[in-house]
């Protein structure tokens, strides 16, 4: 909210009166919130703003056809929303993430900029309240406590779905590379140490099944949000709503969302609870928690080239040091490890406030929307990168992988139904002490029984 030649025009609220620049759509009380909440350059998601207009469309609609709106004011609020779902005046909207709570604040900018469009649009001054007031007219049937986490379902759910389409692409990626892996022969590792063998297939394959399995549980979570407790007003029983009100606006909601929104079952539950936002951290949570241990396992079998395992290349992306030249890092899973770390963070604080709300709100909406929304977001953009530029274009080195899977002491075990547990102990020991391969020592004749094929895998 930038001031113009230092007009002002003068406002009020029920803390009183207040100058606010009178070029502005935004009024009194988002001047306030501008003036409390200078805390941090964190701000909601874009996305946000238009499920809030979207569902103050929806508002005036449902008010004007049960009668309790001007037609004519009706039109104005609807005419002004839709500038703002096209994606006009978001310079009105700069409040700060961590600010008071239950998000009045967001609330009250949606409702003020949108009421002071609706004027121009009817020809008259910003500011002339008794004509379009924000809180009779633009909020009317409406309350923050049921507006704001309506505002979240609808955000949620559209920020989910580009995750979860993010991550099948990632899994189709993985997928592809276990076919083209399918018979490059490895050795397998338990606790970092040499075990049974396998193909760098079979360990591309398992990336993508978890990878998908991860899409899988976030789509579960999608269908929670879609009951939205909005006609709930303050606590969720309706207060100061007409009977029709509530049907009449979740529907009108959904058309314009285009998503298969549901009047909650029960409203004032879920003004209560944040349990099905806590639900999408979870899972997302869980997701890092497997991407992590993916981009892990990357880094170590691209480690070296000649004093690491070096079964596999990651793309060069950039140098690697300063001051170590033709040095590469796995750059791309480092970047997934942090965006990982990140995301587990923010799991912790969202969960610490839906757990924090009392009776009837959780006012730690903001954060919650907030921090769910840059989780959400942040994930699918680091998938995509990492996707594009590092899964996609990983390449094997086979000999590599067939050195080590030939030296590797996890051939003992191949040999258990023959020589018994204790007799494959006993060939692996001596595959430790002399220094030889375990095929070696079969052939040889060193492990009376054995049989060479299966060394040979």
């Amino acid at each position: 909210m930038k001031e113009d030649n230092g007009a002002m025009r003068l406002e009020r609220d029920p803390l009183g009166e207040k100058r606010v620049p009178a070029h502005a759509l935004c009024g009194v009380q988002t001047a306030r919130a501008l003036e409390n909440f200078r805390v941090s350059h964190h701000r909601i998601h874009p996305l946000f703003l238009t499920a809030y207009a979207e569902i103050k469309k929806a508002a005036a609609e449902a008010n004007v056809r049960t009668s309790g709106l001007d037609p004519a004011i009706g039109d104005a609020i609807v005419r002004a929303a839709d500038e703002l779902i096209a994606g006009q005046h978001r310079e009105e909207f700069d409040l700060d993430a961590f600010q008071a709570g239950a998000g009045t604040s967001y609330n009250m900018n949606m409702n003020e900029v949108i009421a002071n469009r609706a004027l121009e649009l009817m020809g008259h001054a910003r500011g002339d309240y008794e004509r379009v007031n924000p809180n009779d007219k633009v909020n009317k049937s409406q309350s923050t406590n049921d507006t704001m986490p309506t505002a979240m379902r609808v955000t949620a759910v559209r920020l989910l779905r580009q995750l979860v389409e993010a991550a099948e692409t990632l899994a189709g990626s993985f997928e592809s590379k276990a076919e083209e892996f399918k018979d490059v022969l490895k050795a397998g590792r338990t606790h970092l140490h040499d075990a049974t063998p396998m193909t760098l297939g079979d360990e591309f394959g398992a990336y993508g099944f978890n990878v998908r399995r991860a899409a899988d549980r976030l789509r579960a979570t999608e269908d929670p949000l879609l009951d939205v407790p909005l006609g709930g007003t303050a606590v969720g029983n309706g207060v100061n709503t007409e009977p029709d009100y509530a049907p009449t606006v979740v529907e009108r909601l959904g058309e314009i969302t285009g998503l298969p929104l549901r009047e909650a079952p029960d409203r004032i539950a879920l003004t209560q609870s944040l349990g099905d936002f806590v639900a999408v951290s979870a899972a997302l949570r869980t997701f890092a928690v497997d991407l992590g241990k993916i981009a892990n396992d990357l880094r170590l079998l691209n480690s070296g080239p000649h004093t690491g395992f070096n079964e596999i290349e990651l793309p060069a992306t950039q140098p690697g040091s300063s001051i170590m030249p033709g040095k590469v890092n796995p750059a791309m899973a480092e970047m997934v490890n942090m965006v990982c770390f990140h995301v587990i963070g923010l799991d912790t604080a969202i969960t610490m406030a839906g757990e924090a709300g009392q009776l009837e709100v959780n006012v730690m909406m903001p954060y919650v929307a907030y921090a769910l929304f840059d989780s959400l977001e942040l994930m699918t953009s680091a998938i995509r990168t990492f996707d594009e530029k590092c899964a996609r274009v990983i390449t094997a080195h086979p000999d590599k992988c067939l050195e080590h899977m030939t030296r590797s002491v996890g051939l003992a075990a191949l040999h258990n139904e023959e020589l018994g547990f204790m007799g494959a102990a006993e060939l692996a020991n001596k595959a430790v002490e002399s220094g030889k391969p375990i095929g070696e020592l079969v052939t040889a004749g060193e492990a009376p029984g054995a049989d060479p094929d299966k060394t040979a895998f």
